[in-house]
């Protein structure tokens, strides 16, 4: 499994809420096509979103992202690095 992170960016301010519970109607798609999400970050003035999810590949959370007629700039793999201070 790939970790993908996923860009939103919103012409004016976006609720969280509506958000998820947009992403929430579509909970049988990230099933059926083996997504789970992982975490979002949503700046502080609501128009911009990050969201990271695990997944097959990044055209699995593409498709599952237009199912949900989901806003997004880009989907890409990532590659997670976890930094431990000495």
């Amino acid at each position: 499994m790939s970790r993908i992170i996923v860009e939103r960016k919103f012409d004016e301010p976006e609720a969280f809420d509506e958000l998820q519970a947009q992403e929430d109607r579509f909970a049988w798609c990230l099933e059926q096509r083996r997504v789970k999400f992982i975490r979002s970050y949503f700046s502080k003035d609501r128009r911009r979103m990050i969201c990271e999810y695990e997944a097959p590949d990044a055209e699995a959370v593409r498709e599952v992202q237009r199912t949900a007629s989901m806003p997004f700039e880009r989907i890409w793999a990532a590659e997670v690095f976890d930094w431990e201070e000495s």
